[in-house]
């Protein structure tokens, strides 16, 4: 295990003894691809029991207990999801910030393609159509994250999303390669939200992050594949578009699912021509942000396809 996650093994091991029995023994320790301000290890016991630990060292991290709520409700609308089994927010006396879960085997959504034949994934498809319905189905009064803490909520959805997204703005519009152009075009879509988001739904819970390396599938005995948990929530009540056009703008839904997912609820003409593409500009904004500059053509084609917007 790398030193610079300052984490002992001591500690590791009180950690998973808390879900495991004080008897509990580690036998390996792997890292996983994951968050960016935390460390994710998949843990295996001498008795052979896996565990998957998120962990951040000497800070206090209120986000695991957020991640456990969201689980939870997630679970209560039917969705397949890690179970939790422990959770801490870091302090003087004991500082790490935690949440350890069960570990669920499976392939990645683009990895289960590549085993799948054509029909299974149809069906994979329209499996994770109908659990996001499910997710959709449930309403709140106002906009917000869903946080075990009390935090702001908002009756305006353009107020909220603007919100959420004013410093990934003012990051974009330091991109010395942006053209003037398309700094003005992203200026005039943030500040024009209230046009270009508005919609006649009400806040519907959203999982926020939903992509192929977050929806894992397994193949059970009898061939047939199915989702096998949805991973690394960070629920919002929102519009639903915005995680629908999140998972078109990177493929990880076929026509299929968009079948499945409107024999529910039918996409407007305005979801298509109007906030499909200003949703998706700010997830390609996001993704500059996270994975740097060869990501920078995506994000003008992004610019330039909502430029007559404004």
């Amino acid at each position: 295990m790398s030193q610079d996650l300052d984490i002992s093994w001591q500690v590791l091991r009180r950690i998973v003894c808390s879900w495991a029995g004080e008897s509990a023994e580690l036998a390996e320790i792997k890292p996983l691809a994951g968050g960016c301000v935390n460390t994710t290890l998949a843990i295996t016991t001498a008795d052979g029991r896996k565990c998957v630990l998120k962990i951040t060292a000497h800070r206090v991290n209120r986000i695991y207990q957020d991640e456990a709520m969201q689980l939870v409700l997630l679970l209560q609308r039917g969705v397949p999801v890690p179970k939790v089994y422990d959770t801490r927010v870091g302090s003087l006396d004991d500082p790490f910030s935690y949440v350890l879960m069960e570990f669920v085997d499976g392939f990645d959504l683009a990895h289960a393609r590549q085993h799948c034949t054509t029909e299974q994934f149809d069906r994979l498809q329209a499996e994770l159509a109908s659990m996001l319905v499910r997710v959709h189905e449930l309403t709140a009064p106002q906009y917000g994250r869903v946080c075990a803490e009390p935090v702001p909520q908002f009756d305006s959805w353009p107020k909220f999303y603007q919100s959420v997204f004013d410093s990934l703005v003012k990051s974009t519009l330091k991109i010395e390669r942006l053209p003037v152009m398309a700094r003005k075009t992203v200026t005039r879509v943030h500040e024009r939200l209230d046009r270009l988001i508005a919609h006649d739904d009400v806040p519907r819970l959203v999982h926020w992050d939903l992509w192929s390396t977050n929806i894992l599938a397994r193949q059970g005995e009898n061939g047939d594949w199915h989702i096998a948990a949805i991973l690394d929530p960070c629920c919002k009540f929102a519009h639903v578009e915005a995680e629908l056009a999140y998972l078109e703008l990177f493929k990880t839904v076929t026509p299929g699912f968009m079948k499945t997912y409107q024999q529910t609820r039918r996409l407007g003409e305005e979801y298509h021509r109007l906030r499909k593409p200003v949703y998706q500009l700010y997830s390609l904004m996001g993704h500059y942000d996270l994975f740097g500059p060869h990501h920078l053509k995506p994000l003008l084609d992004g610019i330039e396809k909502v430029a007559p917007l404004v």
